[in-house]
């Protein structure tokens, strides 16, 4: 298969940059618990958000999976919650925007998203609603020229920083999936409060926050697509979503090989390298193996996405099956480092706590089962 040379240039420039502008800091914005604003400037203004906006909308107009890359090559790099909300802006909220948005919706707010200008967040998930989306109580309710909304979401990425929310919402209290819209809320709007950031056991640099609405005023024309079609709209974009987490996860588990590899071939004990002793060498066989297998899954998926052939329940498959062998294979990968695996100044202990919540977010990999289920057996 013949390389493709700009792809590959783009790649060693996002490697270069995570390096240089990433990697010596990446600590110290896991102990203040937040990716610096001034860094989404810097992707911005390097090219790497939302790559495959068209032109017109000031992106590039690049293959999807250009902005596919850029997650996958950040959770290798071992900054999972920069890969997380690299993911929320360019893999999440900028598809529905492109696919769903209005022609003044795209003019607003993506090239806004392209230079770093604007941060997003997708508002899904409340203290009772999480992988039940239709029991979500935040409502918006149409009062003239505006939605009047009220209630509160939570386990919200890039939540503090975010300038732009796509809320979930109920515009029809009394219904379940058909009565639920999406709006774009411009997060600057008076009644719109940013909750405490929430402490995790794991992805510590990424700014995840409580965000409460009271009263606020979101104009008519800022409801995504048509009223009572959100829950639809998210089965439509949820596969990308879903692809996203997937490309992490893979990422991540090369990531992990990788650094463990330089480690057992230094390491010595009982007078040889760690790397000679069958375990150590079978271990790394194993987790080479299953990454290759998790490679070819994700490449299927990214194919039949580019043709808009990628169903609901193989990418839950592929999400599950991908996220399950990340936890797996990273547990047995810190072993190999002993006591030192547990320490936080070794990456291999930060693949680790990162890699927990991945079988929860995008929907729980139950959930997951339960699709896949669905289509074998019915409902």
């Amino acid at each position: 298969m013949q390389k493709d040379s700009d792809f590959e240039l783009f790649r060693d420039n996002y490697q270069r940059f995570l390096a240089e502008h990433v990697a010596p800091f990446y600590e110290t914005w896991e102990e203040q618990g937040l990716i610096p604003r001034e860094l989404w400037h810097k992707l911005g203004d390097n090219g790497f958000l939302c790559v495959d906006v068209p032109e017109e909308y000031g992106g590039f107009g690049a293959p999807i999976h250009y902005s596919q890359m850029l997650v996958q090559e950040t959770a290798k790099a071992g900054f999972t919650a920069l890969a997380v909300g690299i993911g929320g802006q360019s893999e999440l909220v900028s598809p529905y925007i492109q696919n769903i948005g209005s022609e003044e919706q795209k003019q607003y707010w993506l090239p806004k998203m392209v230079s770093g200008e604007v941060v997003t967040a997708i508002a899904m998930t409340e203290a009772n609603a999480g992988s039940d989306l239709q029991a979500i109580r935040t409502q918006a309710i149409l009062d003239g020229d505006h939605y009047v909304v009220d209630g509160s979401k939570t386990f919200i990425s890039n939540g503090h920083h975010a300038d732009l929310i796509v809320l979930v919402a109920k515009t029809d209290p009394q219904a379940r999936a058909k009565g639920i819209s999406i709006l774009l809320v411009d997060a600057h709007l008076d009644g719109v409060k940013k909750g405490r950031g929430l402490k995790k056991i794991g992805l510590h640099a990424q700014d995840t926050a409580e965000l409460f609405f009271d009263q606020v005023h979101v104009p008519k024309n800022q409801l995504l697509g048509q009223e009572g079609h959100g829950f639809s709209y998210l089965m439509q974009e949820l596969p990308r979503e879903r692809l996203s987490i997937s490309l992490m996860a893979l990422g991540s588990i090369q990531g992990a090989i990788d650094i463990t590899k330089e480690y057992v071939l230094e390491r010595k004990a009982f007078g040889q390298a760690l790397s000679q002793f069958q375990n150590t060498r079978f271990v790394l066989a194993q987790a080479q193996i299953k990454a290759l297998a998790a490679e070819a899954f994700v490449e299927r998926c990214k194919d039949l996405y580019s043709r808009n052939a990628l169903s609901v329940t193989e990418v839950a498959a592929l999400k599950c099956f991908i996220t399950d062998t990340q936890c797996e294979v990273i547990d047995q990968l810190l072993q190999l480092f002993g006591g030192y695996g547990y320490m936080q100044e070794y990456p291999i202990s930060r693949f680790f706590v990162d890699a927990r919540v991945q079988k929860i977010y995008g929907g729980t990999n139950e959930i997951m089962k339960e699709i896949v289920a669905r289509e074998l057996l019915g409902k």
